[in-house]
């Protein structure tokens, strides 16, 4: 993802939210509407949230160095996870607690005029905000969807951003049908309905946003195009004939390692493999740019090896590895 263009949507939905939390409170303050309540305390967690993208976004930049050799790319996975929990407590919970007072204990809302006039001007900004984040998601997403998009990007912030932005527009229409229905029944028990039901929309949004970002933090291989234009780029048909086994981790959402075991010609010398293993290397790079840490490992290819399948014992996280190896 172009670092770019997630900030551009981040700082689009961080001024959106601000602007919109400040009206809601105020529209709560003078009609007492729990919905307004809750609204403005979800867009003050959107605005924290957005804070933290932003924030991971510029320690992910930070040098490599010994004691973190591979970087700290990963810090954005991090960030983006606490997004998700701060949405689901104090968004998500927050509301459903809320909602729940209000059903128990309704009144009226006072000064409709308050909180009608701030869930159109909200609907506007947010609008504005979605519009910007999915402007940017268009440039990447190519041919996916939605759904595949969210669950395939490597870089979270604009899955982050479109999410939060989709759920503060339908928990905006959910306010205004709790607070117009409450206004035409004069049962303030809508208003607190409305308020629960945005409350699960938070805490389901904030769970798949959970999933997503648990998967990133515990390292998520390259997309199947990315990896076949490696493949492409390693075999050659002359110094590399084939590929034994290749194995790719996103170390961040723009850095990759690469490990592979490519096969050579058994009467290579050991300048040639090198030779072969510096190009190889080179293709690589030039082919996917975001492929900075590569290890080539050499060996014989071996039909007999090959038949036998791969060695679960030697396999990363296999039932031949204990938590004291």
């Amino acid at each position: 993802m172009s670092a770019s263009g997630g900030t551009r949507a981040i700082v689009a939905a961080l001024g959106a939210n601000l602007a919109i939390a400040a009206s809601k409170f105020v529209a709560f303050a003078f009609s007492g509407s729990s919905s307004m309540l809750a609204e403005g305390v979800h867009s003050l967690a959107d605005s924290g949230n957005q804070f933290l993208l932003l924030i991971g976004g510029k320690r992910a930049q930070r040098e490599a160095t010994p004691q973190h050799p591979f970087g700290y790319g990963r810090e954005r996975y991090i960030y983006a996870f606490l997004v998700s929990i701060v949405l689901f407590t104090v968004g998500g919970m927050f509301a459903i607690y809320e909602g729940i007072e209000k059903i128990s204990h309704p009144h009226e809302v006072e000064h409709w005029y308050w909180p009608v006039g701030v869930l159109v001007f909200a609907i506007i900004a947010e609008g504005f905000s979605f519009r910007t984040a999915i402007k940017e998601s268009n440039e990447l997403r190519g041919k996916l969807s939605w759904a595949q998009f969210i669950r395939r990007a490597k870089a979270p912030e604009l899955p982050v951003v479109l999410l939060e932005d989709f759920g503060a527009l339908i928990g905006l229409v959910l306010a205004l049908g709790g607070v117009g229905i409450s206004l035409l029944t004069g049962d303030g028990v809508w208003d607190g309905i409305g308020t629960v039901c945005i409350g699960v929309l938070l805490v389901l949004i904030a769970l798949v946003l959970a999933a997503e970002t648990k998967s990133l933090l515990l390292g998520e291989a390259a997309g199947a195009e990315v990896v076949k234009e490696i493949e492409a780029a390693i075999v050659d048909g002359d110094t590399v004939p084939r590929i034994i086994h290749m194995r790719t981790l996103h170390l961040g959402p723009e850095e990759l390692l690469v490990a592979a075991k490519i096969d050579v010609r058994h009467d290579d010398t050991a300048a040639e493999v090198a030779s072969a293993i510096n190009a190889a290397e080179a293709r690589i790079r030039a082919a996917v740019p975001i492929a900075r840490v590569i290890y080539l490992e050499p060996d014989i290819y071996s039909e007999a090896e090959a038949a036998k399948g791969a060695d679960p014992d030697a396999t990363p996280g296999g039932p031949g590895q204990s938590a004291g190896h």
